[in-house]
């Protein structure tokens, strides 16, 4: 089938006179990349910058900034939705490492790396350990706070106390892990269908810490999933129920349950969240501890 449409195509093409060697690459209005290196472990990366319209003439506004993982999944559906609803938002999507191992992108895919970066935990099969690294969590989160941020309010003119995160699956599993260790590192966060499958004793073990304990959520929490994922329910409402036995009251939380799978709620995840994030109270936004 996709041969054939593919053949339909190029006749398409030659019967209006268009060579495909004329075709050009289309590129998103106002958005950049900028190569970006991890200064504790060396890895390279990529963040995909779209600026809000008016940005270069607005010089005296300051911006929220949305910050999210697998960068070249989610530009689009952000994006696209930022432009509507969150319309003076700097987003900043954080690539997957691009100097990973070559045999590692070829049989994986190029998001191979998020299995390295968004788990919290070392797999229990040495082999699949040994293969993917994984547990390095900890590792990421310092990269994002001492080298994403710091070279994004550097660089642009942003609001620290307006940061978002959004992460989907593996993703939303690491920004949990960053609300439970260092939640001063955003102020809203969006946890997509969070992979909390093998982790929930560990965040349970995270919340009897005392370090742990001192710290003040001060933070807008969304946290979906999708209506069909039953078993994600329960651990969900565990994690939920973990957060609130803190009894803070500087955390506000949304959970909503989207129609559809693991895959097919995300488009709509994406669209949800950030209605939530427009919609967000200025008593909650500007609130700081």
């Amino acid at each position: 089938m996709k041969n054939n449409l593919m053949v339909l195509f190029a006749l398409l093409l030659l019967s209006s006179g268009v060579a495909a060697s004329e075709l050009q690459p289309y590129e998103s209005p106002r958005t950049q990349v900028m190569p970006i290196r991890d200064s504790a472990t060396g890895r390279q990366y990529e963040l995909v910058i779209k600026l809000p319209e008016g940005y270069s003439e607005k010089e005296d506004v300051i911006r929220p900034v949305i910050y999210f993982t697998d960068a070249d999944w989610h530009i689009e559906i952000l994006g696209a939705s930022a432009e509507y609803l969150v319309e003076d938002a700097i987003l900043v999507g954080i690539s997957w490492q691009k100097d990973i191992r070559k045999e590692l992108v070829e049989e994986v895919g190029p998001h191979v790396s998020r299995f390295q970066d968004f788990t919290v935990r070392p797999y229990s099969n040495p082999k699949i350990q040994e293969k993917y690294q994984m547990g390095q969590a900890s590792n990421h989160l310092k990269f994002i706070r001492n080298d994403v941020i710091k070279t994004i309010e550097n660089t642009y003119r942003t609001d620290p106390d307006r940061r978002t995160y959004f992460g989907y699956s593996l993703g939303g599993l690491f920004g949990a892990y960053i609300l439970m260790v260092q939640p001063d590192t955003f102020k809203n966060y969006i946890l997509g269908s969070p992979g909390l499958e093998r982790d929930m004793p560990y965040f349970s073990e995270l919340a009897s810490e005392e370090a742990i304990k001192r710290k003040t959520f001060n933070a807008n929490v969304f946290i979906s999933r999708g209506s069909s994922e039953e078993e994600l329910a329960e651990l969900i409402n565990e994690f939920i129920t973990l957060l609130n036995s803190r009894n803070d009251e500087s955390l506000f939380l949304d959970y909503e349950v989207i129609e559809g799978s693991h895959q097919t709620a995300f488009p709509l995840t994406g669209v949800r969240s950030v209605t939530w994030l427009s919609g967000l109270g200025s008593e909650q936004i500007l609130q700081t501890e």
